[in-house]
């Protein structure tokens, strides 16, 4: 296992001028010995790119990549002892799911009793104990998967096991178990785990640190808590949340903050200069409010939307919405009805720049 440190930019395109010339704009970051970690972000926002410069599959075009203090910049994979599962499962079909855990470990000329005790742990893990005689080609595409799963896992001496989307083919319904026992996994083996997705509840259920990234940069790093708490960029509190946290452009004067029409008094113990701000608020921090109360705004309901255990009502004004989710059993609102939605609170953020103001 290895303490992984990234100093790095990198583009496809020679001579970048630009940001959007670069896949990975210049970031710096550090992925602790043993951590579970998350890269979380839409397609073409540079995380599996980032990903394969810890591998060694890709070489950065500018600055360089350490393990444990040590340059890796230009080691390959072998080098750097990295295992790495992909999107889709690379495996050997015509060996038994025994013979495709043991692999790993033969090429490295581990002794028989060790493997032998080494694939045993990793298939009870994975509950592929019962299917260690089978054949790869005849077991289901989750099965495969799983494989590939212990095949990156199963040496005891790897710097890193790096994932790449590996729960893409797997059925719905066993994503969880599988989130559920890659956890496990981690607390047993302690092994540096960095998980590639785009899918929210995945990032935030697996690690213990997420990196959330867009247009090729790093935005945030940090806990589940963290990033649905205190989003440090706009962005993060779009991505992160169902719906994502709800913003209102408006301006801070002495009289307090003045949006889509209205002014709201600052929540106590807050102090903001003058000036142009986007208050950020997350649905389920959005709550009804008596009419003309303090740190609420008058708005029409344009939607109601019944998930059956809670409703995410969306109310308007001046062409912004705002959402709120609330207790199925504590609200008839109705399209047209007219509420106060209280937008002020400890949980209320302010941003400009499209990052938090502090």
């Amino acid at each position: 296992m290895a303490r992984i440190e990234l100093d790095l930019a990198h583009a496809y395109r020679a001579n970048p001028q630009q940001d959007s010339d670069y896949a990975l704009l210049p970031l710096k970051m550090a992925f602790e010995d043993g951590g579970a970690y998350a890269l979380l972000g839409p397609s073409g926002c540079g995380k599996t790119t980032l990903l394969n410069i810890m591998s060694g599959l890709v070489t950065p075009s500018q600055g360089g990549v350490r393990f444990d203090g040590k340059d890796v910049t230009r080691f390959t994979p072998q080098q750097r002892n990295i295992a790495q599962v992909f999107q889709f499962p690379v495996i050997y079909d015509t060996m038994t799911v025994a013979e495709n855990l043991a692999f790993p470990l033969r090429n490295r000329k581990m002794p028989a009793a060790q493997i032998k005790q080494r694939v045993g742990a990793i298939a009870e893990m994975l509950e592929m104990s019962g299917q260690l005689n089978q054949r790869a080609s005849n077991l289901a595409a989750d099965a495969k998967q799983k494989i590939s799963l212990g095949r990156g896992l199963v040496r005891p001496d790897v710097s890193a096991v790096l994932f790449d989307e590996p729960l893409t083919v797997i059925d719905p319904h066993l994503k969880w178990q599988l989130r559920r026992k890659l956890k496990q996994i981690h607390h047993e083996l302690k092994l540096t785990l960095i998980y590639v997705t785009h899918d929210q509840v995945e990032a935030l259920t697996f690690a213990d640190q997420v990196v959330v990234m867009t247009r090729g940069r790093a935005v945030q790093v940090g806990s589940a808590a963290d990033l649905f708490e205190r989003p440090s960029h706009t962005f993060v509190g779009h991505f992160i949340g169902s719906p994502g946290m709800n913003f209102l452009p408006g301006t801070m004067t002495s009289a307090g903050f003045h949006t889509v029409g209205a002014t709201v008094a600052a929540p106590a113990g807050r102090s903001l200069r003058d000036g142009e701000f986007k208050l950020g608020v997350r649905p389920e921090y959005v709550s009804i409010a008596a009419a003309h109360a303090e740190g609420a705004l008058p708005m029409a309901v344009s939607q109601v939307q019944d998930v059956g255990t809670h409703v995410i009502v969306s109310a308007t004004r001046e062409g912004h919405t705002l959402k709120a989710r609330l207790s199925a059993n504590t609200t008839d609102l109705r399209v047209g009805d007219s509420v106060w939605f209280k937008v002020m609170g400890e949980h209320t953020c302010f941003y400009q720049n499209e990052e938090i103001v502090q």
